[in-house]
């Protein structure tokens, strides 16, 4: 190890300054630059865990094999990876203090631990700690091996020695490296704690499960680099008073982004949820105006989720536009399409709308049924039962098709639903049981149907 140089590094994005500032020009945070004295290392900071010295190949010399998909046992947490965990591969589970990453760890490696060799790395826990969660859960122990360490280098060497074919460190903030003076959870530490697992994970092929604890806002604590590092990021997202949890996948180089793996909280443990449409739908015993249910894809999932909206005089100079699980901006877009197109006007109302269950709908199918919403509402006329609705409404007011569309009536048509108002695009060419189609082309066509139901 050579000289030392002090660097100032932004504790919110990692971005890095030759001298304090008040302000990180960033991230605009305030107060969150540090100094940071990080040692010159004259040699390589990872070196080979192999033996191996590296080669340069040509590429049509490399040897291709079929990812190896080791199945974790939960079939939700299976399908967010993108079908099972591969060897060698880094995954970041993020979310709330108390939202599950651990007991859901905890579960995956109890299961995995009867047919493979597991560690669980502790940082915040002590040993008798995880014990008891795992006797809690009634969880098979005898074979799941133990570490409470936070030194990157003795972990490291332990799992050389242990050789296991998965491990779990919980948390990447808690552990540090010997190579910086930091102290655990500073930028600099994160970061070279987590490029030395990676390196270890990918030469040993090693499957790796890195736990992050998020900020306030509801991101990854740390450098955002550490996303861009590991092959798979996943987020748990719901309440903590709800007993429903929702994971989604926002990066998986294995798999596909956004899909989403669906868990019910008990005194067990997380549960797979069998049938994740029912959760989201409420069966009220007559039709309610300004509740109507969409056909949503999150990943290769389609779910039928209820939209339901509010409107009422507003007594302000700016009316309220408030959103719960869905994208503000595009709700005064929608509106401004719905008075420009249909004659119905707003800017005198207060407009509340909610994706029941607490997920979050981010796709432009949801388009066509927040506006039938708004207007069941408005109009204090309710939509009837077993009736679906999806489409993207563009700014001209025609009704533009959206991907799935097939999948999102089949799974309607599962559910019971007799009705189903789609775009001209998505109907099917042949009949879905009972079901009545009717396809739409433009959002006056679509309020005209809205109006005869």
């Amino acid at each position: 190890m050579g000289k030392t140089k002090v660097s100032h590094a932004c504790q919110s994005c990692g971005a890095q300054y030759p001298k304090w500032s008040g302000q990180c020009l960033g991230c605009g945070a305030w107060n969150t630059i540090v100094e940071e004295i990080t040692p010159v290392i004259r040699h390589s900071r990872h070196q080979g865990y192999t033996g191996l010295e590296p080669a340069i190949i040509n590429m049509s010399d490399v040897a291709l094999h079929d990812e190896a998909r080791l199945y974790t046992g939960l079939k939700e947490l299976d399908r967010v990876l993108g079908g099972g965990l591969v060897f060698g591969s880094v995954v970041l589970i993020g979310g709330d203090p108390g939202i599950g990453k651990s007991t859901l760890l905890l579960q995956t490696l109890c299961h995995l631990s009867q047919s493979q060799k597991v560690l669980y790395v502790t940082g915040e826990e002590s040993l008798q700690q995880v014990t008891l969660r795992a006797r809690r859960l009634s969880l098979p122990e005898d074979k799941l091996l133990l570490l409470a360490d936070t030194n990157i280098e003795r972990i490291i060497q332990c799992a050389l020695k242990e050789k296991p074919s998965v491990i779990v460190i919980d948390s990447i903030q808690t552990v540090h490296t010997d190579l910086l003076p930091s102290a655990p959870g500073a930028v600099g530490q994160v970061r070279e704690s987590a490029a030395q697992l990676v390196a270890f994970a990918k030469q040993t092929n090693v499957a790796l499960f890195l736990v992050g604890h998020v900020t306030k806002e509801g991101t990854l604590a740390g450098p955002r680099v550490l996303e861009h590092m590991v092959d798979c990021v996943l987020y748990f997202e719901g309440e903590q008073d709800s007993r429903y949890r929702l994971i989604r996948a926002v990066k998986n180089r294995f798999g596909a982004v956004n899909e989403l793996g669906i868990f019910a909280m008990t005194d067990k443990g997380l549960r797979e949820v069998s049938n994740p449409s029912a959760i989201f739908l409420s069966r009220y015993e007559n039709p309610v105006s300004g509740s109507v249910i969409m056909a949503t894809k999150e990943g290769s999932r389609p779910l039928l989720v209820e939209v339901q909206a509010l409107v009422d005089q507003s007594h302000m100079a700016n009316p309220r536009r408030v959103c719960v699980g869905l994208e503000a901006p595009r709700l005064s877009m929608l509106l401004a399409v719905l008075h420009r197109h249909s004659g119905v006007t707003t800017y005198d109302q207060d407009v509340f709308v909610n994706a029941v269950g607490g997920v979050r709908i981010t796709e432009t199918g949801s388009d066509l049924a927040l506006i039938l919403a708004v207007l069941s509402s408005l109009r204090n006329r309710p939509v009837p039962h077993e009736t679906i609705i999806f489409g993207e409404v563009g700014l001209a007011g025609e009704i533009r098709p959206v991907q799935g569309g097939q999948e999102r009536l089949k799974e309607a048509a599962k559910h019971g639903f007799k009705t189903a108002i789609v775009p001209h695009h998505n109907a099917p060419k042949e009949t879905m049981g009972d079901m009545k189609i009717l396809s739409v082309q433009t959002l006056g066509e679509a309020v005209e149907y809205f109006k005869n139901l």
